[in-house]
């Protein structure tokens, strides 16, 4: 069918009222455009699948979980959260709110306190646009255009192969549910909703200094519900390349791509200290031995494609001596062997594969592949230590997230984390001294600080009342594995008062991403009732 598409002027009551029409009135093939203050934007609605997710909508709170199904229909990933600005901002609009976007993408929202909670101390509620897109290898989604599929299964909302955005959706969902509340009672309210915090924090770095008003700060991005958050670590990328040189295969040799997939993966801070492979590594030791026994030349390697998840796939394309292929791959079977051996109550479903391919028209040099192998073999992974009197606690870890080749160099990115600056700083030395080694470069940049914890904090004795008074219990007090916004924020604004929590979320960062829904409960009662608290 041929896609019609119409572009008009209309008011913001016009953009509400298509949002909520009945959707069996609406044709699924049209697209809509909305002009507002000057700017087109486009809404990609599809509502054939906004119907399969009524399922959603029917959850409770529902003021929570309708807004969170118009974001699942709303493309965003980090980089690419202009739709999802223009949602927020036209929400705004439809509420009679106050509000500001700006350069960067930042929207900030302002709702006045309800009558009798105009002397309230203003709370700001944060949380982050974007999300983290990353698909299984045999889904096709195209995260710039396609909607989130998302759905329940028993307690938990998962999404069709991909990730579900509920990091940091439902935080987006639950600061949207509270502008829109009329049965919450609280003082002056900031809604920041921040850009690029997945690849760069880059809405946290360009946050204007003395643009948000309140003195206290709750971040909606934490992932345990329970349990509160007063401090992160910190942060630095480290982008390597490998100067590559190449020259034609041996024209007897037999050529094959060799891959690896099935692992979980997962968030680089919050699941590093499971023990998840990393394909990436896995892969650079199958080939390292290879070329070491029987002079497996390397043509080129791809493996992971975000900075902050543990690398689930990688392959390799490679030529082997027309005697060897069948040494090639009974190695193959053995390491599979070996690796789902060690790996075992951790990785269920890991696939090796060496499949025929046609001989390329380059291969690496063997100095140049020496240099890329022992670059990528003895880089740093994982943990590299944990906080000394909390031995639950990674204090200091790295993940090799990225490997992609062009003929001309290999690409390598890690991300490093730590809540101890110093040990960051010097885990980028020994890396540094090691591409010094191997003829690499390494440039080292987007540091950003951890947060340091007050458990002197007014809002963290106001919470842990609270939460005392509904659940009979104490939360949990932690600091956190990951990159929270708030210790960029506390630069241009250190004495605000910052906390962070969040409902339970497994596996962000990965297709196994899910949500779970009784907890989605608990944190909009905990939030709300925060919020009357203060």
């Amino acid at each position: 069918m041929a896609t019609k598409t119409y572009a008009r002027t209309i008011s913001d009551a016009a953009v509400t009222a298509i949002r909520t029409a009945p959707q069996k009135k609406m044709q699924p093939h049209i697209l809509y455009f909305c002009i507002y203050s000057n700017n087109t934007y486009f809404y990609p609605f599809n509502f054939k699948y906004q119907n399969m997710s009524n399922e959603l909508k029917d959850l409770q709170p529902q003021i929570l979980w309708k807004r969170f199904c118009d974001l699942c229909a709303i493309p965003r990933p980090s980089k690419n959260e202009s739709k999802a600005v223009a949602f927020v901002r036209e929400f705004a609009a439809a509420q009679g709110l106050d509000c500001t976007v700006d350069s960067v993408g930042n929207v900030i929202i302002r709702k006045p306190a309800t009558a009798g909670r105009e002397g309230a101390p203003g709370v700001i509620l944060q949380s982050h646009l974007d999300m983290v897109p990353q698909a299984n290898s045999d889904v096709r989604h195209d995260f710039n255009k396609d909607p989130i599929k998302a759905r329940v299964d028993g307690d938990w909302v998962k999404a069709e192969g991909t990730t579900l955005g509920a990091d940091n959706g439902i935080g987006v969902a639950a600061a949207l549910a509270v502008l829109e509340a009329k049965d919450v009672a609280h003082g002056a309210i900031e809604a920041l909703f921040t850009v690029d915090e997945e690849t760069g924090m880059t809405g946290a770095n360009h946050l204007q200094a003395g643009i948000l008003k309140g003195s206290i700060f709750i971040n909606l991005d934490s992932e345990e519900e329970g349990e509160l958050y007063i401090g992160c670590a910190g942060g630095m990328d480290a982008l390597i390349t490998v100067p590559c040189t190449e020259e034609a295969p041996n024209r007897e040799d037999r050529a094959y791509k060799i891959s690896l997939s099935g692992l979980k993966g997962g968030h680089s801070g919050l699941d590093i200290h499971l023990g998840r492979g990393n394909a990436n590594k896995l892969l650079t030791r199958f080939l390292w031995k290879a070329a070491h026994r029987y002079g497996l030349r390397l043509s080129s390697m791809e493996g992971g494609n975000m900075r902050n998840a543990i690398p689930r796939e990688a392959s390799a394309v490679v030529t082997v001596p027309a005697s060897e292929t069948a040494q090639l791959k009974n190695d193959a079977e053995e390491f599979l062997t070996v690796i789902s051996a060690e790996l075992s109550g951790v990785e269920e479903n890991i696939v090796f594969t060496v499949t025929p391919e046609a001989l390329p028209a380059t291969v690496m040099t063997a100095s140049s592949q020496n240099n890329v192998l022992n670059t990528l073999y003895a880089m740093p992974n994982g943990v590299i230590r944990m906080i000394a009197d909390k031995p639950d606690v990674v204090e200091t870890s790295t993940n090799l997230a990225i490997v992609q080749s062009d003929g001309k160099q290999v690409n390598i990115a890690c991300l490093l984390r730590s809540s101890v600056d110093s040990a960051k700083d010097d885990l980028a030395n020994a890396m540094t001294a090691l591409c010094a080694l191997t003829g690499s470069n390494i440039k080292l940049n987007g540091s950003y600080p951890g947060w340091k914890p007050n458990f002197d904090s007014n809002i963290l004795k106001t919470m842990k009342q609270v939460y005392r008074r509904l659940y009979r219990r104490d939360p949990k007090v932690k600091v956190i594995h990951a990159g929270l916004e708030c210790g960029i924020f506390g630069k241009n604004y250190p004495d605000m008062d910052y906390v962070s929590f969040g409902p339970t979320i497994m596996h962000p960062h990965s297709p196994g991403e899910k949500v779970n829904i009784p907890s989605v409960a608990e944190f909009w009662k905990y939030l709300t009732a925060t919020l009357e608290a203060v």
